[in-house]
């Protein structure tokens, strides 16, 4: 049986990252008895204190054991901390001790949604793959970029160390975890019970790009605002370079710095969220977004457009157009 050890951090959290797997692997646990076969998993609740109260007050857990007592596990499940991501890591600094001492004695740690900032505090990612919630992307790279981020996955597997993509995606990995220890019927079975897309590998068709402001090169800041003021006219990098009186690879560096992107990148970005939001709306066909946002070739358009997405434009606009609803 594996000993699966579900932190419970100091700080605010998101309780149903604690709850979710809590409950997921505990149905695991009731298929099998079910079945006559043995448990799968002993899960328990670790944490620095023996109570927790989150969300101000409306939930207080209560813990199986505290990181003081003299224990080893086998698995240890990461959560999601919510509001300030530095302040959670500083909050934490003993909690990532006891994760790195017990991946080192031999257990694997999987990281949940912004349970990365954790994992990546601990140094074990360091030059490996890890995946967030795509909105804390830029904030992650900017913290921790000796580990590569791979901002688009929704499970990342680096021997032993696990990580996924935002909010319930988590639900992803930890099937991903059931079918690794169990079996691929029990996680489907699981998948099937609570309603999980159990192929999803990409969260690109949910990220909105929000572009990366969060720096203090004005020139850069100021090409970003007239990039997104501007994304449908023919935009150069010696027009960018230009406006921003630096030369040209120097506006490159600069630019890839400060936001995580090329200059075509963002360029790309910009326009492809403006199709996004066009295909959403009832009524405009896939010619007319594609002409709004700058572009006259439909094959260079569905390139990029499923690149960034996922999807193609058509497969979009029928997953998220608005659709009335039925009296």
């Amino acid at each position: 049986m594996k000993h699966v050890s579900i932190l419970v951090p100091a700080g605010d959290v998101v309780v149903g990252s604690i709850e979710g797997p809590y409950k997921v692997f505990r149905q695991v646990n009731e298929m099998l008895t079910g079945m006559g076969l043995p448990a799968a998993f002993a899960v328990e609740l670790v944490g620095p204190n023996r109570s927790a109260v989150f969300n101000d007050g409306v939930f207080t857990l209560r813990t199986d054991r505290t990181m003081a007592e003299d224990f080893r596990t086998d698995l240890i499940i990461i959560p999601a901390p919510h509001g300030d991501l530095r302040q959670a890591v500083a909050l934490n600094a003993d909690l990532v001790a006891w994760i790195r001492q017990q991946y080192h004695g031999g257990a694997e740690v999987a990281s949940l949604c912004m349970g990365a900032f954790l994992l990546a505090a601990t140094g074990l990612i360091d030059g490996r793959r890890c995946a967030t919630h795509w909105l804390a992307a830029n904030e992650f790279r900017a913290q921790f970029p000796a580990v590569e981020l791979l901002a688009d996955k929704i499970i990342t597997d680096e021997q032993g160390i696990y990580s996924s993509g935002g909010a319930y995606s988590y639900l992803n990995l930890i099937l991903y975890l059931v079918e690794k220890q169990v079996s691929r019927e029990v996680a489907l079975f699981c998948a099937k019970v609570f309603q999980i897309d159990i192929s999803r590998s990409s969260q690109s068709p949910f990220t909105i790009f929000l572009g990366q402001k969060e720096h203090a090169d004005e020139p850069i800041l100021k090409v970003q605002k007239y990039i997104e003021a501007n994304y449908p006219r023919k935009l150069t990098v010696e027009e960018l370079a230009a406006m921003s009186f630096l030369g040209r690879r120097h506006f490159e560096r600069r630019f890839k710095k400060a936001t995580f992107n090329s200059v075509l990148e963002y360029i790309q970005r910009v326009r492809i969220e403006a199709a996004k939001a066009g295909l959403e709306k009832a009524g405009e066909n896939v010619s007319e977004v594609m002409y709004a946002v700058g572009y006259s070739d439909t094959k260079a358009f569905r390139m990029v457009f499923k690149n960034i997405t996922g999807l193609s434009p058509a497969e979009y606009r029928n997953r998220y157009h608005k659709v009335p609803m039925a009296a």
